[in-house]
């Protein structure tokens, strides 16, 4: 009896031994499935060009008194003054916005010694922001506000209203750009250029870049002030991966 279950304990463990060695592939036994996919990563770019039909105006009034009574009250008469100009001049409401109001001591020094004289005035700045979207009329509007009262004029920044088509040719642009870049590295490697595995686009805030190109014309000859918009530049960028054959 005690022979007869030695004899069933060691079929047991021989069928549990044949079953793990059933089982247990190596990853050895398989090595093209652990073979990294050889690819190019190469990025592309684009270029859109556009003249400038809108521009942006940080302007405002700037005031000093000897009390901040006196400079606050001013300074609010002669803004409302450069605000009616504005609209006058035909500036829709929604496009003047006010961005900076600030009001801040100034301290008086004697002339003979440079030692603070302790008398102070008030300095007070109001500064709106203001969109034209008719750069025919920008040299004199400025012209316009300078009159009303406005002693300031911080920037002049331009811009595309509308630029959504000329980023997408750019981006197409882009992706053309980067295919070529792609066949030239295979070659040059000596592998082909196989499918097209993933492309990305940076979705980032496209800013343009002055060029100072002529060709804008958007300043009126007879404009007080001269007004030269230029040409402005768009730059996309995309990132695309090619497999290796």
């Amino acid at each position: 009896m005690r022979n007869k279950s030695l004899f069933i304990a060691a079929v047991f463990v021989l069928a549990l031994l044949v079953s793990a060695c059933g089982t247990a592939i190596p990853v050895a036994s398989n090595p093209a499935a652990a073979a990294p996919q050889r690819t190019i990563s190469v990025a592309g770019t684009g270029t859109a060009y556009l003249t400038p039909d809108i521009a942006y105006l940080y302007l405002g009034v700037h005031t000093e008194k000897l009390t901040a009574a006196e400079a606050v009250a001013e300074n609010n008469d002669q803004t409302e003054t450069v605000i009616q100009a504005l609209r006058d001049f035909g500036v829709a409401a929604n496009d003047i916005r006010t961005t900076n109001f600030s009001i801040w001591p100034i301290d008086k020094y004697d002339p003979s010694t440079g030692a603070p004289s302790g008398e102070k005035s008030y300095a007070v700045d109001n500064t709106v922001y203001v969109t034209v979207r008719d750069l025919e009329t920008l040299g004199d509007l400025l012209d316009t506000v300078v009159q009303a009262g406005a002693n300031t004029v911080n920037s002049i920044q331009f811009d595309v209203a509308d630029r959504d088509e000329a980023l997408a040719e750019a981006r197409a642009e882009a992706v053309r750009d980067a295919g070529e870049k792609a066949q030239e590295l295979a070659a040059a490697a000596g592998v082909e250029l196989g499918e097209l595995q993933s492309v990305s686009f940076p979705n980032l805030q496209n800013y343009p870049i002055f060029d100072g190109r002529g060709g804008g014309g958007a300043a009126a000859e007879a404009a007080a002030v001269p007004i030269q918009p230029g040409q402005l530049t768009f730059d996309v960028t995309v990132n695309v991966t090619y497999a290796i054959e």
